[in-house]
């Protein structure tokens, strides 16, 4: 049972690919960088096209007829709306794009929707101005924030005061930036996994961050918050995983972002006993749409490992757009 994975040479996608290993279903990893690690840990890789090029669908269908992948998960956020526009297109060519409705996919990828969406539906909300129109409503400090396509904190900024807003100001974009309050806390990455019946399963992760990303992560079991995460998930109605980023304050969840796809802690959550990727496998293949599983309260602690690559086996990828690997545990 082959599945796709783009975005091989990124976090999530080398993490769904970690996910994946030593399960019934083989990955096929594409990347558009010949350099891009998870190609060279899968044991079949094919050079892709980034989510802007007019073939970018076209390559995966290829890709589709020559290794009969039924799934396909999407590795990179510049890739879920192409997925979603073309879902349609994909599944007449027999691969399913685990991406969520294009509305949904808007929703979580703007983080002045994404508070609109909570406020709009009751849930705690971090007060959220769009930079342009943002009139110093709520004092300082303040966060700004990429509008759209942030990742690993790269472009926020916490203001003071009014000198260090106008100085950051000065060279920043404002039509795509937001200003939202400043809530310190505990922060939490929960991880979803959802079908058509719903919100299936829930893991929630404190963590610790360096560079925007998690590098210390505990899992933890708490019914009131996973209860909480639940109830957001099933009135977003996302498709497949989805990951929630959230602060508690006073006892209170502000939810910091959600992005509709896996995550780069994937890997480390089916350490936990909660396997995003293959439950979803197991939804497409077997249709268990409620699957049973067992969280461990552990501790993980993420660290780099080598990958040695034959300059031979870079070359064939330049020159094919295609290799056989033997298959390395990442």
């Amino acid at each position: 049972m082959n599945v796709a994975v783009t975005g091989v040479g990124g976090g999530v996608g080398q993490s769904i690919i970690k996910a994946l290993q030593n399960t019934e279903y083989n990955v096929v990893g594409i990347d558009s960088e010949v350099l891009g690690t998870g190609l060279y840990a899968t044991k079949k890789a094919y050079l892709g096209f980034y989510a802007k090029h007019p073939k970018f669908i076209d390559r995966l269908i290829e890709v589709r007829q020559r290794e009969k992948c039924a799934i396909l998960f999407p590795g990179l956020d510049a890739e879920l709306i192409p997925l979603s526009n073309n879902i349609e297109k994909l599944k007449a060519n027999g691969i399913l794009p685990i991406v969520s409705d294009t509305k949904v996919i808007e929703i979580c990828d703007d983080k002045l929707e994404t508070s609109k969406f909570l406020e709009n539906n009751g849930f705690p909300y971090i007060r959220t101005y769009h930079l342009k129109d943002y009139s110093f409503d709520l004092g300082f400090p303040v966060m700004l924030k990429p509008k759209k396509g942030g990742a690993r904190s790269v472009g926020i900024f916490v203001a003071n005061n009014k000198g260090g807003f106008d100085r950051y100001v000065e060279g920043i974009d404002v039509n795509n930036y937001v200003v939202q309050e400043y809530i310190q806390g505990d922060e939490y990455t929960c991880g979803t996994v959802s079908f058509e019946s719903g919100c299936a399963g829930v893991i929630l992760m404190k963590r610790q961050l360096r560079a925007g990303d998690t590098y210390k992560a505990f899992v933890i079991k708490n019914e009131n918050l996973s209860n909480f995460i639940r109830s957001v998930i099933n009135t977003l109605k996302p498709f497949g995983a989805c990951n929630v980023q959230l602060v508690i304050k006073d006892g209170i969840p502000y939810i910091l972002e959600i992005n509709a796809r896996c995550s780069g802690t994937t890997a480390s959550r089916a350490l936990a006993g909660f396997n995003e990727p293959k439950m979803i496998c197991d939804y497409i293949f077997k249709g268990i749409d409620r699957p049973s599983f067992i969280i461990k309260e552990i501790a993980i602690l993420r660290y780099w490992k080598e990958l040695v690559v034959d300059c031979d086996k870079i070359g064939e990828m330049r020159l094919n757009s295609l290799i056989y690997n033997d298959g390395v545990d990442l």
